[in-house]
C-alpha cells in the first residue's frame, strides 16, 4: 500500500529545513520498506477537498506561511478527524496556535511573527534565548509518544526558529501536553494524548540514510495504520453490496 503524506507548507527550493524535511521522510521510508507519496501542499491551496486524499499530514517549517488560515485549517482538519499529524518548527508553533484559537477559544490568540494588532494574546512570542542554528539537549516525558519513538528520554536536536510558546500561556493548554522541554524548562515538544498520533516539535529532526529519524518512523507507522483503516472502510460498502447480491 502506498501512503499519501501531505506536507503542508510553502516549499522553497534551497531552503535547508525543507530539504531536511524531504530527507526525513525519504530515509525513514527506505529504512522501513514502506511506500510513500509525500506531496507538498501550499498553504494557500488548503481546503477540505485538497486534504481529503492524504493518510497523514505534516506541518512543515517555513513561516510566516503565505496563508495562515490555510495552515490552521489543515491542523484543525487532522485534529478533528483523528488523522495522524506531525510538525516541526513552524509546525509546532501553529499546532499550538490552532489549539488556542479553536479548543481554548482564545479569540485574539496570535503569533508574534504575523505582526498582530495591539492587545492580541501572543501565544507565540519571540524567544529571548536564541536557539536558531544550535543543537541543544531536550528532556522527554517518559510516557510520551516522542520518548517511545526515541526509546529514551534525553535527546539532542537542531533548531532553526526564533519563536516559541509564551510562558504566560503555558499552563493553559490542558489536554495539549508539553512532553519535551529544554534545560530552561521551555516547551520543545507538544502532544495530544487523546489523538491517535499528534506530535509537534520546535526543533527540526535531522536524519541520514543510515540513521532515519525515530519520529519519522513512528509517524509513518501511524500513517500506515491510518491508510489500512481507510482502505478497510472503503471496502465495507462494496463487500456488503456484493454479499446482498449473492443472496438474490
Amino acid at each position: 500500500m502506498i501512503m499519501r503524506i501531505g506536507l503542508i507548507g510553502d516549499f522553497i527550493e534551497g531552503y535547508e529545513p525543507h530539504r531536511v524535511t524531504n530527507d526525513f521522510f525519504a530515509h525513514a521510508a527506505a529504512h522501513s520498506n514502506l511506500q510513500i507519496t509525500p506531496t507538498w501542499l501550499p498553504t494557500g491551496e488548503v481546503t477540505a477537498e485538497t486534504l481529503q486524499p492524504f493518510d497523514a499530514l505534516w506541518i512543515t517549517p517555513g513561516s510566516p506561511y503565505r496563508s495562515l488560515d490555510g495552515a490552521l485549517f489543515a491542523i484543525r482538519y487532522a485534529r478533528e478527524r483523528c488523522i495522524p499529524l506531525g510538525g516541526a518548527c513552524a509546525g509546532f508553533q501553529h499546532v499550538v496556535l490552532e489549539y488556542a484559537l479553536n479548543v481554548l477559544a482564545i479569540p485574539n490568540a496570535a503569533h508574534a511573527e504575523y505582526d498582530p494588532p495591539p492587545g492580541s494574546a501572543l501565544i507565540l512570542h519571540r524567544m529571548l534565548c536564541v536557539v536558531a542554528g544550535k543543537e541543544l539537549p531536550i528532556t522527554l516525558a517518559p510516557d510520551s509518544k516522542a520518548a517511545q519513538a526515541y526509546n529514551r528520554t534525553n535527546i539532542v536536536e537542531r533548531y532553526y526558529c526564533n519563536f516559541g510558546i509564551n510562558p504566560e500561556y503555558r499552563s493553559r493548554f490542558g489536554a495539549l501536553q508539553v512532553t519535551g522541554w529544554d534545560a530552561a524548562d521551555e516547551p520543545r515538544v507538544v502532544e495530544l494524548p487523546t489523538h491517535p498520533y499528534y506530535v509537534a516539535t520546535l526543533f527540526v529532526p535531522q536524519s541520514t540514510p543510515a540513521s532515519p529519524h525515530p519520529l519519522a518512523t513512528s509517524f509513518l507507522t501511524a500513517a500506515n495504520q491510518a491508510a489500512h483503516r481507510a482502505a478497510a472502510n472503503r471496502a465495507q460498502p462494496q463487500s456488503a453490496a456484493t454479499s446482498a447480491t449473492s443472496h438474490v
